[in-house]
This record gives structure tokens, C-alpha cells and sequence, in this order.
């Protein structure tokens, strides 16, 4: 049996690879965009005996945002409320406005572990309640960052912040022999001419 593969073939095959990575780029770029876009959150939030507010638990959610809040009354007894995403924009729009006219605990440096309940929620979801534009101008207030450090121990929160410096530590990996990235003097040879 003879085969034979003729040009116009070859066109079709690359024209369909073509095709098919293209498509797969536009695929990969829209997966990108959302997940550019700030999570939503389910937040679970406990008051401490200080009177003030911690994340215990934040995990991203494809649903509206969300938290629970554990509150102890006078009598030691905990509530549990749910907040819905309409409550948590509106408490963090809130927030977000005292802390535009300096009346905000995120605005100094943090006193204590917590914050209030407004810049608690504020901190661990102001980019998801209120849009990216937002979120960035929050973390470029290094205040607020430290405020946003003392009032969250989730661990995705702590898994989020350290990714970043594990970046860094990755550029100071010793080779087997024990000596850093850099190499020793000496010949070098070339294979294939």
C-alpha cells in the first residue's frame, strides 16, 4: 500500500494547528482575565475578648461573598450571625470611606491583634467586595497592610503572603556539590562544534 502526502495536506494540517492554538490562546487569556479579578470570599470572622475582630478562616468562593461571625455576649455564650454579600459591601464602603477621611483604625499603625468588624472585613475582602481599583489602592498603604497582617491568621492569607518570598529564596539554591549558582574558573567545552 502506497501513501501519499501532497502539499495541500501539509496545508491543512498546519492550517488546523494553527487554528487550534489560537483558539486555545484566546481560552488561556480569558482564564487569566478572571482570575485577575479579585476572588470572592467566604470569610469566617471571630470576635476576640478584646472586643475586636479576627479572620480565622477566608477561602476564595465561585458564589457572592459571604462570612460568618462568631460574637460572645455578655454571658460568654458565641452567636453565630451570616453576612450577606450586600452587608459586606455596604460595611466595607463604610469603612472605606472613614478611612479616606482618616477615621479608620486601618489608617495607623496596629495597636493590638484585630481590628473592629468594618476594617477586619475591609482588610481580608476590600478587593472583592469593592472592585480591584480599590484593592490596589489599599495595598499601597503600608498601614493598612500591617493592619490587614494583625487581623487575619487564616492560613490561605499567610499561604498568600509568603508566596511571594518564596520567589526570592528560590534564586539562592546551592548546587550539589554545595557552592551557589555561580561557576568556578576554569575550561569549558563546547559539544558539536
Amino acid at each position: 500500500m502506497k501513501h501519499s502526502i501532497s502539499a495541500k495536506h501539509v496545508m491543512m494540517g498546519t492550517a488546523g494547528l494553527a487554528v487550534l492554538s489560537a483558539l486555545s490562546g484566546c481560552q488561556s487569556s480569558q482564564e487569566e482575565n478572571q482570575n485577575a479579578e479579585a476572588p470572592n470570599k467566604f470569610l469566617v470572622v471571630e470576635q476576640q475578648p478584646n472586643g475586636k475582630y479576627v479572620v480565622i478562616e477566608e477561602m476564595p468562593t465561585t458564589g457572592p461573598s459571604r462570612a460568618i461571625i462568631h460574637e460572645t455576649d455578655e454571658n460568654g455564650t458565641v452567636h453565630e450571625r451570616v453576612m450577606s454579600e450586600a452587608e459586606l459591601k455596604a460595611m466595607a464602603d463604610q469603612e472605606y470611606k472613614k478611612m479616606q477621611e482618616g477615621k479608620s483604625e486601618l489608617n495607623s499603625e496596629p495597636k493590638s491583634e484585630g481590628m473592629g468588624l468594618g476594617g477586619t472585613i475591609l482588610a481580608a475582602a476590600g478587593g472583592a467586595l469593592l472592585g480591584n481599583m480599590i484593592g490596589n489602592a489599599l495595598m499601597n498603604n503600608s498601614n493598612f497592610r500591617k493592619n490587614q497582617d494583625a487581623s487575619n491568621r487564616s492560613a490561605y492569607h499567610r499561604s498568600a503572603n509568603q508566596s511571594g518570598s518564596k520567589a526570592s529564596s528560590a534564586s539562592s539554591k546551592k548546587s550539589f556539590f554545595g557552592s551557589s549558582g555561580s561557576r568556578s574558573s576554569g575550561s569549558s567545552s563546547s559539544f558539536g562544534g
